[in-house]
């Protein structure tokens, strides 16, 4: 049985950041496994020979599959779960499909609560395991128009917060990656998952007094990412390093805009409206009202 550190990382398919990570863990000398609803789109880490298990981390059979298949690869041994899988969802908050609400929410959140119980029996066993969830910026930043999304990301941090101290007395330590921007297939993937109109306003929408469309809405990556974004192999080969540390933060902040967005958030409310209405174009939405 092999003496490497054994990593699984949900969420690896080609380029996002589970991938990304994989590959960055794998050349730092882990033992990695990385977990895809669909095994073919794992061809980036199939490459370099990374171990991998279907996983779909919205069922409960493929939960209990995954685990009993770690317990059988590894001795029940597993020193990093990385809860990584997760989507976005850009939209108005009044304008949202509560169907695609919960789909994000099930996927951002709850899987997380359901991955790391399937999980946790090899992490209890396995002296100074770590939980890492991969909770973004967005769950301290409220980004006009991705409500959902941040909301999600916020319930995730505030669960992965209490998941720190409850599990502290088994020796499991938990954290909280603040993924900033990151280059990835992200919102392509936002795209592709609610059709081509994902990003289109309502027909009776309210927001419709911008008649170029709400910048956000027409180039979501553009407009959050503005000031450019961090390469994903830089990033995944940072928060490895950081995760390498006997005692690494309880909170891993990387990516584009992340260490200045640590200190923003504790700005007194209201301070950041400005700059969050001129990235969103909610500001434009602002002076089409008032010229009605």
């Amino acid at each position: 049985m092999s003496n490497k550190k054994v990593v699984l990382i949900t969420g690896c398919s080609d380029g996002g950041l589970g991938s990304a990570l994989a590959i960055a863990f794998y050349k730092a000398g882990y033992r990695v496994i990385a977990t895809a609803r669909n095994l073919s789109k794992l061809t980036e880490t199939r490459k370099l020979g990374i171990e991998e298990i279907q996983l779909d981390v919205l069922s409960d059979t493929s939960l209990s599959e995954a685990a009993k298949k770690l317990d059988t690869l590894t001795g029940n041994r597993l020193d990093i779960l990385v809860n990584n899988a997760g989507e976005g969802y850009n939209m108005p908050a009044v304008d949202s499909d509560l169907s695609k609400v919960r789909k994000v929410f099930e996927l951002n959140v709850f899987s997380v609560i359901t991955v790391t119980h399937a999980f946790l029996p090899s992490l209890v066993a396995t002296p100074d395991a770590k939980v890492v969830n991969n909770i973004s910026v967005a769950g301290r930043i409220n980004l006009p128009f991705q409500g959902t999304y941040n909301a999600s990301k916020a319930a995730a941090m505030s669960y992965t917060e209490n998941l720190r101290l409850e599990l502290a007395p088994f020796d499991i330590r938990v954290i909280s990656l603040m993924t900033g921007g990151v280059k990835t297939n992200f919102f392509n993937n936002v795209e592709k998952n609610y059709g081509q109109g994902a990003n289109a306003l309502p027909h009776d929408s309210i927001y419709r007094v911008v008649p170029s469309g709400i910048k956000l809405m027409k180039d979501p990556e553009g407009s959050i990412n503005a000031d450019g974004v961090e390469n994903a192999d830089y990033w995944a080969k940072n928060v490895v390093a950081d995760l390498s540390k006997a005692k690494p933060p309880h909170q891993i902040w990387r990516g584009s805009n992340a260490g200045r967005l640590r200190w923003l958030v504790h700005l007194p409310v209201g301070m950041m409206d400005g700059a969050l209405k001129g990235i969103s174009g909610l500001d434009e939405v602002e002076k089409a009202v008032k010229r009605k």
